[in-house]
Order: structure tokens, then C-alpha cells, then sequence
């Protein structure tokens, strides 16, 4: 059976006087790639937030990795946030750096790796999302949509993650670069052993590789498992949500 390794028990956040979950739980198992799901607003990025340690619940518990993110001291703070990488909507690449430089921040940030050893691991991790090694040398601004968001995975696994956490992954990207996308994080998933945890609205990608998921509504969680199970809810959300997807 697997172990999970993301656990969010009845977490409650309220945002500028603005409730925002009222209760919402979930749990990732080892290995898996989990979507959480909801509409716009009901909180899923703040959600993913607070499991990165950017923004704390109002109540409740969320457990990363075994570690407690209520009581956490700072030194095993600093160690867990080495255990994941993020990769944000948009990429958030540094437009002044090059894609190289990109990748290598972690490495510098976080590790005793010298220049040299960064420049190796930079091109491995490229290459490990399908990119060219010339496109180290090139900025932000000379990339296309789907280059951003590899060079923004590479700079996620520049850590060797236990845990990626990805926001809506393939947004902006045209069909083909959508799947494309879905199968590198597959790959990824099932060559590194890691465990994806993303959040989307792509049915396709949802379909396609996510193992488990979580649909948030009305401020909670209002359905969790695989997407047969889900598809048994008979919330007006789900139903809506999925309305027109065939398994």
C-alpha cells in the first residue's frame, strides 16, 4: 500500500476577511500524479500556497513529507522546501537571467555544487525535458510558450525533488504542446519515481495521466479518488465539471 506523503486534514483559510476553504482535506500517495480540481476562486492555488509554505491556514493540518507544516522549526523548514519544486503558471523565469542561469539559481541558492558541476547538471536537466543544450544561452524573451515551461520544469528538478508541484501546467499551450507536456510529466514521474501534484482544468491531461485527484467546491473538498470513482459524485459541481467526458 502506498504511503502518502501529502497530507491536508480540515484546513480553514480566510484571505483579507474573505473565507476561502472551510474544511478542505486530501491526500497524495508516493508516486502518483494528483490534480486538484475546482472553479475559478475556490481556492486551489492558495491551497497549493499552503503546501508550499507560502501561505499558512487560518486551522487544520497539512503534513508534507511526514513533517507537520504547523510545527516545523526553521532549520526543518529550509531542509523540506530542497525536497520539492515548483513550477508556477507562467514559468516565472527571471527575465534578466538566461535559461541556464534559471536553472542553475537552486543550485546556488541551496547547494554546495560548484560552477562547474552546475553547468553539468543545467544541461542534464534540459535534456531531461526535451531541450536543446543552445537554449542555455538564451533568455526568457526568446523562448515560445511551451520552451518557457520546460526551461521553468528543468529549473523545478534542478534539485532532484522528491515532490513537483505544478500550476496549470499546460495552459497556454496548443493541443499538440498540451499532451506533449502531459507525456513529459508522465515520463518524468515514472523514470525519477516522483510524485507530481498539479493543479489544472485540462480534461484531457486529467484523463490522460492524472492517477487521483481532489474537486474542490463550496469552499471544501467535495469529492476525492481516481476519476471513475469521482465520476460517481452526485455533486452539481462534479457533474457539471464532467459533464461531457467519456471513460
Amino acid at each position: 500500500m502506498s504511503r502518502n506523503v501529502i497530507e491536508v486534514e480540515n484546513v480553514v483559510t480566510r484571505l483579507g476577511g474573505r473565507m476561502i476553504h472551510e474544511g478542505v482535506s486530501l491526500h497524495v500517495q508516493e508516486g502518483e500524479i494528483y490534480a486538484i480540481l475546482g472553479a475559478s476562486g475556490s481556492g486551489k492555488t492558495v491551497l497549493l500556497k499552503e503546501m508550499i509554505m507560502l501561505l499558512q491556514p487560518l486551522s487544520g493540518t497539512i503534513r508534507i513529507l511526514g513533517d507537520d507544516l504547523r510545527t516545523i522549526g526553521y532549520k526543518e523548514a529550509s531542509a523540506l522546501r530542497r525536497s520539492w519544486g515548483v513550477l508556477f503558471q507562467f514559468g516565472a523565469l527571471f527575465t534578466s537571467l538566461t535559461v541556464a542561469e534559471n536553472i542553475a539559481l537552486p543550485l546556488k541558492e541551496f547547494s554546495d555544487a560548484d560552477a562547474t558541476l552546475r553547468d553539468e547538471i543545467v544541461l542534464s536537466k534540459l535534456q531531461m525535458v526535451g531541450l536543446k543544450p543552445e537554449v542555455a544561452s538564451l533568455y526568457p524573451s526568446e523562448l515560445s510558450g511551451g520552451m518557457i515551461k520546460r526551461a521553468a520544469l528543468a529549473r523545478a528538478l534542478a534539485m532532484d525533488p522528491k515532490l513537483l508541484f505544478l500550476d496549470e501546467p499546460t495552459s497556454g499551450l496548443d493541443p499538440v504542446g498540451a499532451r506533449r507536456f502531459d507525456a513529459l510529466i508522465e515520463k518524468l514521474r515514472d523514470t525519477l519515481g516522483v510524485t507530481v501534484v498539479m493543479i489544472t482544468h485540462d480534461i484531457e491531461t486529467i484523463r490522460g495521466i492524472v492517477d487521483r485527484m481532489a474537486i474542490l467546491a463550496e469552499k471544501r473538498t467535495v469529492a476525492e479518488g481516481s476519476l471513475q470513482n469521482v465520476l460517481q459524485s452526485k455533486h452539481a459541481f462534479v457533474k457539471a465539471f464532467f459533464k461531457d467526458i467519456n471513460v
